[in-house]
């Protein structure tokens, strides 16, 4: 673990927005709670059987699936920002539309279990990114949807951005279930 990977990323690391996303991970490496982050999501999400997956909490909410394709593409997105800027590309990339890639994809038409699949690749993929990387690659910076972005703030943003919508996931959409069984 390097020291810059175990420390939450600073306000300047990242847009203002972002820091809803960061305060919801706790401190510690940033690599190791993605990895546990990934086991305690896998559970949840390997408890949701196909029927449910396609639920949605309320009209014009996402359904399950929908949820985790987003979770997915934004992971995929975040990486690969991650990537260019710890290999200092100086390059700014561009922003993405959340609505717009969750309507494009139709992940409705997917099998859940797949997408559960999906979605623990992404994260081995993403946690094998960020594993290796030294100090001066973790602070390095570069600029993403016209706001300039470090890492670290990425990986820290990632992680807290599961949080957020494993959070949803378990209060708005499997409440009820929990209420039932109990």
């Amino acid at each position: 673990m390097t020291t810059a990977a175990a420390m939450k990323p600073e306000a300047g690391e990242h847009a203002e927005y972002y820091e809803r996303y960061v305060t919801l991970v706790p401190d510690g490496d940033v690599v190791s709670i993605l990895s546990k982050q990934l086991e305690e999501s896998l559970g949840v999400l390997r408890g949701i059987d196909e029927t449910k997956a396609n639920h949605s909490y309320a009209p014009d909410k996402w359904s399950i699936k929908q949820l985790l394709g987003h979770i997915i593409d934004t992971e995929r997105i975040f990486a690969y920002r991650a990537l260019r800027f710890a290999r200092n590309d100086k390059q700014g990339l561009t922003g993405f539309d959340q609505d717009e890639f969750v309507t494009g994809a139709n992940f409705d038409a997917r099998n859940f279990a797949d997408l559960v699949d999906e979605f623990e690749h992404v994260r081995k993929s993403t946690i094998s990114l960020f594993k290796p990387l030294s100090d001066e690659e973790w602070l390095r910076r570069g600029t993403a949807n016209d706001n300039e972005i470090t890492v670290r703030a990425l990986a820290f943003i990632l992680a807290g951005h599961e949080t957020h919508h494993m959070g949803i996931l378990k209060t708005r959409y499997l409440a009820n279930e929990a209420g039932a069984s109990a």
